[in-house]
């Protein structure tokens, strides 16, 4: 704050000591660090002030982005659809059980020469393949319908035993 060195000090006390003089300098002490005292009280309870105006100034700005974003947010939501993820799921599901499996895609056939013979359609009406996961999603369905989880656990399909291996070979 100040550049004061030792010199400095030195002058002033010599000068201060011959002024006042030897009697009254213990008090004139004593009461001049108690002003300073004072001062720097009062210095750290402004700067205190000050700092808690800038912290309400940031918090008063921070609330206001936050509302901010908080109403476009509602905003956005009430004007599309709600975001709900169990709906989402749930309608999933239906839509799997109810509609089946998508077929699967057919491997690309590879290019044929022109020189080949040409292919001969038949008219017949293909071989009915019976669906293997009709069962699983008719119990699904059944599931979803009655709210209720399945009636047992799926077992799982156990491998040979080792003797059973040895023995076949």
């Amino acid at each position: 704050m100040f550049d004061i060195g030792w010199s400095e000090l030195m002058l002033i006390g010599i000068v201060a000591l011959i002024v006042i003089g030897p009697k009254e300098l213990p008090s004139v002490l004593r009461t001049v660090g108690r002003t300073v005292t004072k001062v720097r009280r009062m210095a750290g309870e402004f700067q205190g002030q000050f700092q808690e105006a800038l912290r309400e100034a940031d918090l008063a700005d921070m609330r206001k982005e936050i509302s901010d974003v908080t109403e476009s947010a509602r905003s956005t939501l009430a004007t599309s659809e709600m975001f709900d993820p169990l709906r989402s799921i749930r309608e999933e599901i239906r839509t799997t059980v109810e509609g089946g499996n998508p077929p699967p895609k057919a491997p690309e056939a590879p290019a044929v020469e022109a020189s080949s013979a040409p292919l001969e359609l038949s008219t017949a009406a293909p071989e009915a393949v019976p669906d293997p996961m009709a069962a699983i999603r008719d119990e699904i369905r059944r599931m979803v319908e009655a709210g209720s989880p399945p009636s047992s656990p799926p077992t799982a399909v156990s491998a040979p035993a080792a003797d059973e291996t040895k023995s076949a070979s």
